[in-house]
């Protein structure tokens, strides 16, 4: 090999990034100790971004296109080498290729429930997790604030980063939604568009924006959901007596599906169904008789030497003047009549005796 060939085997006359993988956001060119040749090809695919960086400095940046590399194209590279009069050497710089595309089907959930104020549930725990897509918006931020030096930068490198941010915004989201637990599942939509655009707010320094964020599920401890279900079946259930009958048959299931054999079988039939009825016959009210009447109120009357009654107030009307003498519970002795309160209006119906 001549040293005309060597040297041309040093420089770089094509810089490109063709992508095989699906996690990868930045990836660096090796060029190692090969030199940039002035007037190389550079090739930006659609969804990609190049940034040149020159002794740690960012320079020039190019979107999607085909680009020959002159001191005229490269006007902050020219600037920081101090290239005058189109001076053509080659030259050494790094070349960091960022993908732009819609980085899909990343996860997130919320390790620890979080704790908001319902008004129906008073305080409730809730858990949560969906799905989200991010990009990149602006390459120079990504790699000034998050990337660094790294020669390749996957999603798995700042995924964390992005589900913490997440699930600090959540439980502010849900406490400001002013929606009732129960009608969470109708705004979920909502309430992702809402996180989305406040992530893309906050991510807005490192150059990263959330593109669509999905909530699959938001969902309640097992023992609140469990109590949800029993009110929901008594609401669709209506009364007590079909409730004991639905008892009757969960028990009865119960004792089918029990693996010890035909006779444990029918005790536990048996036994449940004598456990729903008598939870019906404790759940039905009971009207075989009457409750008895009140008890009415007693008046004595005295006749002559002799003590007549009891007597109510009816059968009172006739059977005495404002000079019979009359006594009931509560009164400490006989008295006429005439000075009875209650006495008075039986007294005012009633005629004078005859002359």
């Amino acid at each position: 090999m001549s040293l005309i060939d060597k040297l041309r085997g040093e420089l770089v006359d094509i810089i490109e990034w063709l992508d095989d993988s699906r996690d990868t956001i930045v990836w660096r060119f090796p060029r190692y100790q090969n030199e940039i040749k002035m007037g190389a090809k550079l090739i930006v695919r659609e969804s990609q971004t190049a940034v040149f960086v020159n002794e740690g400095k960012i320079a020039d940046a190019y979107e999607p296109g085909t680009y020959t590399l002159q001191t005229q194209n490269m006007p902050i590279l020219s600037t920081l080498k101090g290239w005058k009069y189109g001076f053509d050497s080659p030259f050494k710089a790094e070349v960091y290729f960022v993908n732009t595309r819609v980085f899909t089907d990343m996860k997130w959930g919320t390790q620890n429930p979080v704790i908001v104020r319902d008004a129906e549930f008073g305080m409730a725990r809730l858990r949560a997790f969906g799905a989200y897509a991010a990009r990149v918006t602006d390459a120079r931020k990504l790699l000034t604030n998050l990337v660094g030096t790294d020669p390749q930068f996957r999603t798995e490198e700042v995924e964390e980063y992005l589900r913490q941010n997440i699930v600090g915004r959540l439980g502010n989201a849900l406490a400001t939604a002013g929606v009732p637990i129960l009608d969470l599942a109708a705004h979920q939509a909502e309430l992702g568009d809402r996180l989305a655009q406040v992530l893309t707010a906050d991510l807005s320094e490192i150059g990263i924006e959330i593109a669509k964020f999905i909530i699959e599920n938001i969902s309640l401890p097992p023992e609140v959901e469990a109590a949800i279900d029993s009110r929901a079946k008594l609401g669709v259930l209506g009364d007590l007596n079909r409730y004991a009958q639905m008892q009757t048959a969960d028990a009865v299931l119960d004792a089918a599906n029990n693996p010890s054999g035909g006779a444990a079988e029918g005790v536990g039939l048996g036994l449940g169904m004598a456990a729903g009825q008598r939870m019906a016959a404790s759940l039905t009210p009971q009207f075989s008789q009457p409750p008895p009447l009140p008890h009415a109120e007693g008046w004595y009357i005295g006749v002559g030497e002799e003590r007549q009654g009891p007597f109510d107030l009816t059968a009172l009307q006739g059977r005495i003047t404002p000079e019979t003498l009359v006594w009931t519970a509560g009164m400490a002795q006989w008295a006429r009549a005439a000075e009875v309160p209650e006495l008075a209006a039986i007294l005012a119906s009633t005629p004078p005796p005859l002359p």
